[in-house]
Parts: structure tokens; C-alpha cells; sequence
């Protein structure tokens, strides 16, 4: 039995990368709901941060749902 070193390294490199994407992704959509809850305390309009929120919120589904995708087509 021979083990695929290179093969491993890629695909914990990949995983890692999607991780951390991920992560920054739903950290950017929490934020910009922060912003949201600070502007709404102050009186002032957060439609550009509740907006790039949803599109963050909506871009970590879309890679779930791919994920997902890829693990059902290939079994």
C-alpha cells in the first residue's frame, strides 16, 4: 500500500482554505448586522451594510450547499 503524500497535502490544504473563507465570510455578515443594530440606535440608515451582510450570509450558503453537491454526486 502505497500512501498519496502530495494527494493528502492538497486536500487539507484545500479544506483549510475553504475553512478559513468560510469563516471570514459569516464573520463579514455578522458584522455588517452590527452595524446595523449600531446605525438603527443612532437614527442613521445601514442599507449598504445589511445588504453586503445578506450577500455574505447568502455566498457561505451557496458554498455549503456546493459542498454538499460534491459529496452526494460523488457517492
Amino acid at each position: 500500500m502505497k500512501i498519496d503524500w502530495a494527494a493528502i497535502g492538497s486536500v487539507f490544504g484545500v479544506s483549510l482554505v475553504a475553512t478559513v473563507g468560510l469563516v471570514v465570510l459569516f464573520t463579514l455578515g455578522v458584522t455588517g448586522l452590527s452595524r446595523r443594530e449600531k446605525a438603527a440606535a443612532q437614527g442613521n440608515s445601514a442599507a449598504l451594510a445589511v445588504t453586503g451582510a445578506y450577500v455574505c450570509f447568502a455566498a457561505c450558503a451557496a458554498a455549503v450547499a456546493y459542498g454538499i453537491y460534491l459529496i452526494v454526486a460523488k457517492a
